[in-house]
């Protein structure tokens, strides 16, 4: 008996897909559209502009170090100067003491050439007059003071403003005292601190040949050529009350 054909039963054909389903489209580009940069057209502006001016920027910098060196050095030279002026003058006046000691006199020193004011009272029934020379000196608050050269007006004006302020003759530890702790300059009519030499060299160096804290110093003690200038540049200064008040206004220092 012939075998019997097998029969293989037909693969079952692959579902179809919908006929609705769509192909992704690939999006035409428009011509004559550019590419946008990856950094933003300011920001290579800028590093355009940077570059350019670095150089210069570096330069000026090396030129800023080198001149602030050569200040400081002459800074340092000035104030060793000062430092032997000072010694002489102390120097001089032991020895014309000496010198009239052994002679049998009495060694008169000269009289001071600057006086420190500073005022005590407020403005309660002020005197014109009083109120005017209050004015002069710069001494529109309490506790402010300031210098003062000593010559005939100034001394009058001291008498006539006596009851308002007290005053004294500053040694040069007190004067490089009140300029280094408490120095303030006047500045385009504002009030700056002495923060460093500059203050004084871009407002003084030109005319005068000013340019560090030492030349205000040696200039406000000797009562030097430019007193009026330095004294001028320099703002009133705020001191504080004693503690526990004026005991006794006795109008020196």
């Amino acid at each position: 008996m012939a075998d019997k054909a097998k029969t293989v039963p037909k693969p079952k054909e692959a579902a179809k897909a919908p006929a609705d389903a769509k192909k992704p489209v690939k999006e035409k580009k428009a011509k004559g559209t550019k590419k946008l940069p990856a950094v933003p057209e300011s920001k290579l502006k800028i590093a355009k502009r940077f570059a350019i001016k670095r150089p210069n920027a570096l330069r000026a910098r090396r030129h800023l170090k080198s001149v602030r060196l050569l200040r400081r050095r002459q800074n340092l030279l000035r104030a060793a100067s000062y430092t032997k002026k000072y010694l002489r003058l102390e120097r001089a006046v032991t020895e014309q003491a000496r010198v009239a000691k052994k002679a049998g006199n009495i060694y008169i020193p000269a009289e001071p050439k600057v006086a420190f004011v500073m005022r005590i009272r407020g403005i309660n029934k002020v005197a014109p007059k009083v109120r005017k020379v209050l004015q002069l000196f710069r001494l529109r608050q309490i506790n402010n003071g300031t210098f003062v050269k000593l010559n005939k007006a100034t001394k009058n004006m001291l008498r006539i403003a006596e009851p308002y302020i007290t005053y004294g003759y500053p040694t040069l530890k007190s004067v490089r005292h009140l300029i280094y702790k408490r120095g303030f300059v006047k500045h385009r009519h504002s009030r700056i601190p002495i923060t460093d030499n500059f203050v004084i060299e871009r407002k003084l160096r030109a005319g005068h040949r000013l340019q560090c804290v030492e030349d205000l110093v040696y200039h406000i003690y000797t009562g030097g050529a430019s007193f009026k200038k330095v004294n001028n540049f320099l703002w009133p200064f705020k001191l504080n009350t004693p503690t526990g008040g004026w005991r006794k206004k006795n109008n020196r220092l």
